[in-house]
């Protein structure tokens, strides 16, 4: 397996935002442009060592997270030009480095599948880049007069938006750099590569692999992070006793025997908390309300769903729907159905057409089918909530 160094490009000032800060700084979700594509590449299985080039004074005072890092980090400070930058980042590259990536940290949105396509891609031939292709019409003009006159209509097929990563072979990257430093200059590295007689092959990229250069890019990122979606899933079983109440989305469901547990031992509540928990991968209801804490001893689960869903939204989502699967043979739940899903969603915080419960029976078989115990499976979805800078 080739060793791999990634170098984040964020020297840049990004004068074209007139933002207050450098644009590597501006948040998205919570986390700076630069966080972003430093964590997909920290993340990556296939990268080994990370170089990051900076601002000379964030390079003299970089963010935390850049502190932070599971693997290798070397800070660089930036030239006049992008391909000085690089040149600089290059000179920092582990000698034994097999491939290099080259990634503008502008692209927040860049995919672990993008970062190994460019790595095999790169190791087989030499050089590679991420792109998408055209999906309109491609007219190439001449400037006359007041307004540009087409000339021809290129054939959308052959052509490419070129995004980052792009990926070389120390050795071609290394050409392409000496190629810019004797005073050719390009707009990207893979431009050098191609100067210096090297082949680049295309990888799929994603149209969703922006780059983040003016306040409309910005905007249209930060409200497609304010959309993601999160589902998780929660399921809950508990024994039947006598002796005990049945207690489902806070309503006391008359019954003979009740559900067996540490708290009201109420299932539906369960299943919805571990549903928007792991939604929000914040754990589960026994990390957070362990039946070996007394504090929990016969606690109200309507309560600690209640609970739950303030973790969640101070970890920044919005709880969009909850759907739970209620799963036991006597009584009918039908007529408490309204009920239930009165107390769950007033628990949440949402409407109650965002909560759906239903009543299933196991049709005699296992120790629900035979009245011996009773199950909930719940699916919840999150919205991430918008952030600001």
């Amino acid at each position: 397996m080739p060793r791999v160094t990634a170098i984040i490009a964020a020297a840049g000032a990004g004068r074209r935002l007139g933002a207050a800060v450098p644009k590597q700084l501006l948040e998205i979700d919570g986390r700076s442009l630069l966080e972003h594509s430093v964590r997909a590449f920290d993340a990556h299985p296939g990268v080994r060592d990370l170089v990051v080039v900076l601002p000379r004074e964030l390079a003299a005072d970089p963010p935390a997270h850049l502190r932070a890092t599971r693997k290798p980090v070397a800070l660089v400070t930036g030239g006049e030009r992008r391909q000085d930058s690089v040149a600089h980042a290059f000179d920092a590259v582990p000698p034994d480095t097999d491939v290099v990536l080259v990634h503008d940290a502008a692209r927040p949105f860049v995919t672990a599948g993008m970062i190994a396509r460019a790595i095999d891609a790169a190791a087989r031939y030499g050089a590679a880049i991420v792109a998408a292709p055209a999906t309109d019409t491609i007219k190439r003009v001449e400037v006359s007069g007041t307004s540009p006159v087409v000339v021809e209509t290129i054939p959308r097929e052959t052509i490419y938006l070129a995004q980052t990563p792009q990926a070389f072979r120390r050795d071609v990257l290394g050409a392409a750099v000496a190629l810019g430093r004797s005073g050719v200059e390009a707009t990207d590295e893979a431009m050098l590569a191609e100067r210096a007689g090297h082949p680049v092959r295309i990888v799929e990229g994603d149209a969703a692999n922006v780059k983040i250069t003016t306040a409309g890019d910005l905007d249209r990122a930060r409200a497609r992070a304010a959309q993601t979606m999160r589902a998780g899933t929660g399921y809950d079983l508990h024994r039947l006793v006598e002796g005990r109440p049945l207690i489902l989305g806070g309503v006391d469901v008359p019954c003979e025997r009740g559900a067996l547990g540490h708290s009201d031992a109420d299932v539906v509540c369960h299943a919805a908390t571990d549903a928007i928990l792991g939604a929000a991968a914040l754990g589960d209801i026994g990390r957070h309300f362990p039946d070996s804490d007394p504090a929990w001893t016969g606690a109200s689960s309507i309560d600690l769903l209640r609970r739950a869903a303030a973790m969640v939204r101070e970890a920044g989502y919005a709880i969009v729907n909850v759907d739970v699967v209620i799963i036991l043979e006597r009584p009918r739940i039908a007529p408490f159905i309204g009920r239930i899903r009165d107390g769950v969603a007033d628990a949440l915080g949402i409407a109650v057409d965002g909560v759906s419960v239903k009543g299933k029976t196991n049709e005699g078989v296992d120790a629900v089918g035979r009245g011996e115990a009773i199950a909930a499976h719940a699916v919840a979805l999150l919205g991430r909530l918008v952030s600001r800078p």
